[in-house]
């Protein structure tokens, strides 16, 4: 059980929330034309290099996604075609929740008031938060904070808006790189890490870990 009330109730959206298929439409578009082990190196890139793209001064999100992959292509030494890049990050909006999200989020919301913090660009966010089937109090950007997680000014700009502190509420992230690491050093005490199976856990940073989102909510005892 979390013996802990929070204020707040404050999630990553992409990966813990919305079915995150960036590796998947990798492969889709890749897959034909490489070699499985090549492959794989392509969409393990793509990922590093999406992590090092946010780390500086703000950019829209469609110049991550296609500096990435373009970075990527080069280091495996893939032709770079930016229409694949674009399509990846047109998708975005399209995508769908995990399936245990809906049940899990309706339980949370019948007595705490839900937050999300992503690394979306404001075109984007509304779509998928409308597919979570669940209200939520407030959808931050890192568009509205001009910064991107794991930085520690997206998580400011929250608690300024929210008026809140750290401490006042419980932040729920499948990805200990991008916000659980980040939520410890900011002084947030509760954590929640969903282990969807694309990072280890972290136990060092002091976190719950959950199966999914009903889990969550049944060790908050709803």
């Amino acid at each position: 059980m979390i013996d802990f009330e929070p204020k707040y109730i404050t999630f990553d959206c992409y990966g813990t929330l919305t079915r995150f298929r960036m590796a998947e439409m990798t492969r889709e578009l890749y897959g034909k034309a490489l070699d499985a082990a090549t492959l794989e190196r392509l969409v393990t890139f793509f990922a590093g290099y999406r992590r090092d793209e946010v780390l500086g001064a703000w950019k829209p999100y469609r110049d991550v996604v296609v500096n990435a992959l373009r970075r990527a292509c080069e280091r495996v030494g893939v032709p770079f075609d930016e229409n694949k890049a674009e399509s990846i990050y047109l998708a975005v909006p399209t995508w769908g929740p995990h399936p245990d999200v809906p049940e899990g989020l309706a339980r949370l919301a019948k007595k705490y008031k839900l937050v999300i913090l992503s690394n979306a660009s404001d075109d984007q966010i509304q779509s998928n938060v409308d597919k979570l089937g669940a209200p939520f109090h407030a959808v931050f950007t890192a568009q509205q904070a001009q910064s991107y997680k794991p930085r520690m000014q997206g998580f400011e700009y929250m608690f300024e808006r929210l008026g809140c502190n750290p401490e006042d509420v419980l932040h729920v992230s499948s990805s200990p790189r991008y916000d659980l690491m980040t939520a410890h050093d900011l002084g947030i005490k509760h954590k929640a890490f969903v282990n969807r199976g694309h990072e280890p856990a972290a136990p060092y940073y002091e976190h719950y870990e959950v199966n999914d989102i009903p889990h969550l909510a049944s060790m908050l005892g709803l």
